[in-house]
């Protein structure tokens, strides 16, 4: 089940905020947690059994945890921080890696929630959770589960134990999920089906700036519906009385793949900052040590989206162009006009996100080269006829992607407009995918 389907807009989730506000206080996490089970077993029934085994393996090594502390055995300690390290990893190692089993959705997610746990609770960040239905409503919370934000139980252990639902946030809530719905369904559907036109032609039919084209409207469809998903995760969490942290900050307004990066699937760099790259040293010990981290978070944020080499190859791209900021183009960036670095950030982007979309590296290459100018022609009919068709929607997606209609997402009107033209596109849509159900 996907939120941009009827049955979830018409069915899941109104029965579930009619049974959650009836529902005493003390009973809503139970309410969340059995909802959020049916609402994974919809499509994942096999999986249920493995998502549950690694959130009460994380609720009992938290326990073990919060007992070794007290009686002062940091052996203890650290071997339950290190089993639990190693079972998670292994068991996203082998569903999502070994190429011989289907990959559950959103164990990507629900990974990292469960170990940033169990490490919060060996730092002494946070204590253990005595409740075992309020952290399996953490774990397997419906609004986030499937493409986050990756959420740290020390942001919303305050929330899980007390949390009052009210109208101005309830109301918040429902314009944030009315416009996340109108991205994913009006925006990223709409610009996606040019990014399909576009990967559907042969080679004979290709120009550069059909292949431009392209990747520029896979990085549209990519930002909205992503950034759509997380407006709607974030708008019904906050229905349920929880505020989870922004995920996306336009990105595409970013004059640095520095501040792109700071912009972009933040909850995910702030988890890899937080146990990765700071436990490694960070910035501390030197520069030759820092580029050393870098490239190790950059070669594992790859891997974490999939086990293809044009996956390790995006991520160390990425690590190598903030290496080179880090070491000096950043001091030019700050020099040279606004213009020019948002273009060079830009190219960067689409450069990169072009070798991320395709299914393996000599694809993502030959696409480069056609960016490049491998068609041998710049323009053709091919390209006249997307850019009559697509040239408005495209213009709009771009505005859009540069915050230019920001304050309009604060108006009631446009909720309820987004919803009811989201809806009936719904009605007869045969093309409604999810990007990221790949990872």
């Amino acid at each position: 089940m996907v939120f941009s389907s009827l049955i979830f807009l018409f069915r899941f989730f109104p029965a579930f905020l009619t049974v959650y506000f009836l529902a005493p206080d003390r009973c809503r996490n139970l309410v969340l947690f059995l909802a959020s089970l049916v609402f994974y077993a919809w499509g994942e029934p096999v999986f249920i059994g493995l998502m549950l085994f690694s959130s009460f393996l994380d609720y009992g090594n938290g326990r073990l945890l919060e007992y070794a502390r007290g009686k002062g055995s940091g052996v203890l300690a650290k071997a339950v921080l290190c089993e639990s390290i190693l079972v998670n990893l292994s068991l996203l190692g082998v569903f999502k890696y070994s190429g011989f089993l289907p990959l559950p959705v959103g164990i990507s997610f629900y990974t990292f929630q469960t170990m940033s746990y169990t490490i919060d609770v060996y730092r002494g960040e946070v204590p253990a959770q005595k409740d075992p239905v309020a952290f399996g409503a953490y774990v397997s919370m419906f609004p986030q589960l499937i493409a986050g934000p990756i959420v740290k139980y020390k942001d919303v252990a305050r929330e899980l134990e007390h949390r009052t639902p009210n109208w101005k946030d309830g109301c918040a809530g429902v314009g944030r999920f009315c416009v996340g719905l109108g991205k994913k369904v009006l925006l990223a559907n709409q610009i996606g089906l040019l990014w399909e036109r576009v990967c559907a032609l042969s080679p004979a039919q290709m120009s550069t700036a059909t292949a431009w084209l392209g990747s520029g409207a896979y990085v549209l469809q990519l930002y909205f519906d992503f950034s759509g998903y997380s407006d709607m995760a974030v708008g019904m969490a906050e229905m349920a009385g929880f505020h989870l942290r922004e995920n996306f900050n336009y990105p595409y307004c970013s004059r640095s793949i520095t501040e792109f990066w700071r912009r972009w699937h933040i909850s995910l760099g702030q988890w890899f900052r937080d146990y990765v790259y700071i436990p490694l040293g960070g910035n501390r010990k030197g520069r030759a040590v820092q580029i050393r981290n870098l490239l190790i978070v950059w070669a594992l944020t790859g891997i974490w989206h999939g086990r293809g080499w044009n996956f390790l190859v995006w991520g160390l791209y990425f690590g190598l162009l903030l290496i080179l900021e880090k070491c000096f183009l950043s001091a030019w960036l700050e020099r040279c006009p606004k213009i020019c670095g948002h273009l060079y950030t830009m190219s960067a982007v689409l450069a990169g996100m072009t070798v991320f979309a395709l299914d393996s590296l000599p694809q993502g290459l030959n696409r480069l080269a056609m960016l490049a100018g491998s068609a041998g022609r710049f323009w053709n009919g091919e390209t006249v006829w997307l850019l009559s068709n697509y040239g408005i929607l495209f213009a709009v997606c771009v505005a859009g992607a540069a915050g230019l209609g920001k304050r309009l997402a604060g108006y009631p009107a446009v909720w309820a407009l987004s919803f009811v033209l989201s809806v009936a596109y719904l009605v007869d849509a045969s093309y409604n995918p999810f990007l990221y159900f790949r990872f």
